[in-house]
């Protein structure tokens, strides 16, 4: 249904479509505003249209000027310019656009959080600081995201082991029974918010060269984990 409140786009190359022109009448009963577009501004479309742009092309890139070609182009390059002062005009920035193209792929890096793809409960390897190195070894390997995160008795991050940690423990030849996790953790890791995108979890990770981030609360109580192909699987990357 047309309304007084409606811009009608009229796309027309000769500006004499039969189909165009028998619903004009209606169209300024309605009270709706034209835009023509045509490649003949003396046209019967150019002249009954409230704003006309001029789509005039010199010769049809058909070799018998005859399909229409160099028109069409020309008719979708006035379009985009008009779709881009729209968007401009009404200030539609990167989130306007995510939340009308969800399933795209700007969409998912602009509406996927960290909640959204991390681990949780026990999907989450965790160890206490005084954990046997073996013992938390054994749950690296169980969480499978190549790392654990070492909490506080009131399950704060204060540190992760990750593989890395594991090697240089090896190439010191530490007799690894006897340390814990405490001894070879990292004491300063990266940590993020489960409310943060998860496109910047990637920016973190790529940043401080890291595969596996802890997710912790606001008081740095650990709530998730993630890794790289959380991320990969979640389609953000």
């Amino acid at each position: 249904m047309i309304t007084r409140d409606d811009v009608l786009i009229a796309l027309s190359n000769s500006g004499e479509s039969a189909e165009l022109l028998a619903i004009l009448p209606s169209i300024k009963r309605q009270g709706a505003r034209l835009i023509s577009m045509t490649g003949n501004a003396q046209s019967s479309l150019a002249i009954e249209a409230d704003v006309h742009l001029d789509a005039a092309v010199a010769q049809e890139a058909c070799p018998l000027n005859l399909a229409p070609t160099a028109s069409t182009t020309a008719a979708l390059a006035l379009g985009d310019a008009l779709a881009v002062a729209l968007l401009d005009s009404r200030g539609f920035g990167p989130e306007d656009f995510a939340r009308s193209h969800p399933g795209g792929s700007l969409g998912r890096r602009l509406l996927t959080h960290v909640r959204d793809v991390m681990r949780v409960g026990s999907a989450i390897p965790t160890v206490l600081a005084g954990t046997s190195l073996p013992d938390a070894i054994r749950e690296m390997s169980r969480g499978g995201i190549g790392m654990t995160a070492v909490l506080s008795p009131e399950r704060r991050v204060i540190g992760v082991v990750t593989d890395g940690d594991l090697r240089r423990a090896f190439a010191m030849n530490l007799d690894l029974r006897t340390l814990s996790a405490s001894d070879i953790m990292g004491r300063e890791p990266r940590l993020i918010g489960p409310d943060r995108l998860a496109v910047e979890a990637v920016e973190m990770m790529e940043q401080h060269k890291i595969n596996q981030l802890p997710v912790v609360d606001g008081m740095g109580i650990v709530v998730g984990a993630l890794n790289m192909h959380d991320l990969f699987k979640a389609k953000v990357i």
